[in-house]
């Protein structure tokens, strides 16, 4: 289960997407969310899935591997379902003691796990196609004018980074520490929730120090190679706007656009 936690991973490839300015990519995925989350009817779900489908098919990244990321978020997908179902107002299907199916609920069920879902896919493509390097660079950029009032812009896309790349780190480091605890006789999948939960809480102890000694480690790393901050660096890599660039903008902003006023008509 934790192998197929993917956020955060790169998947180094020579695609028209994992060659868009990661700038570009930054922008897009907060246009696709804002043209997902005013989505309100099938015809827009549709066309959001269309662009999520065909940035995932010129990504060329595995349908297996986008799929499998979604396995340990499966409980949160359910739950959110469920709670839409039976706690949504309207014309009751089914009753029984204090639960009730809708047609309403049912709607607003299918349509929360569908936005969920390719919320979550749209986000892991992000990681899937840009490196951390790149990805600290648009961030930085990005948010460059707020260096203006004194923001500290290169610190925190450094920060937000180095978090999303230290995901696949831990998620091996806790998979090495339950292999080790099994092989001395710990049992993690046999019980109710509430056993598999209690026989977690020894892996946080050894998981917390691995933790802390790599951050000692990365911050030793950076100060014997004089970081001191984004103030004077240069970049090996100059970020500059391709016309591949202004054509996936284009394409998005109609996209996005199109979502809204169909969200605005309830389709």
């Amino acid at each position: 289960m934790l192998k197929d936690i993917t956020l955060g991973q790169f998947m180094p490839g020579d695609t028209v997407v994992h060659r868009l300015d990661p700038r570009v990519k930054l922008i897009l995925t907060v246009l696709y969310i804002v043209g997902l989350f005013m989505a309100k009817g099938i015809i827009s779900y549709v066309l959001m899935l269309l662009w999520l489908v065909s940035a995932i098919a010129l990504s060329r990244i595995k349908l297996r591997i986008v799929l499998s990321g979604m396995k340990p978020l499966i409980f949160i997908v359910v739950f959110t379902g469920a709670l839409n179902i039976f706690y949504t107002q309207g014309r009751i299907l089914a009753e029984w003691w204090i639960f009730r199916i809708t047609y309403e609920g049912l709607t607003a069920a299918g349509f929360m796990i569908a936005r969920i879902i390719m919320l979550i896919t749209g986000s892991f493509l992000l990681t899937y196609t840009t490196s951390p390097i790149m990805l600290t660079d648009g961030i930085e950029r990005l948010l460059g004018p707020l260096k203006r009032i004194r923001v500290p812009v290169h610190e925190l896309a450094m920060m937000m980074t180095i978090a999303l790349r230290f995901i696949p780190t831990l998620i091996e480091e806790t998979d090495k520490i339950m292999s080790a605890q099994r092989a001395r006789g710990a049992d993690f999948e046999s019980g109710n929730i509430l056993r598999r939960a209690k026989a977690l809480v020894p892996l946080l102890v050894p998981l917390f120090v691995s933790a802390f000694r790599r951050a000692d480690d990365l911050a030793m790393a950076m100060e014997c190679r004089c970081y001191h901050g984004g103030e004077g660096r240069t970049r090996l890599k100059q970020l500059r706007y391709a016309a591949r660039d202004y054509a996936a903008l284009a394409i998005f902003i109609c996209a996005t656009a199109g979502s809204i006023t169909l969200g605005v008509f309830g389709l």
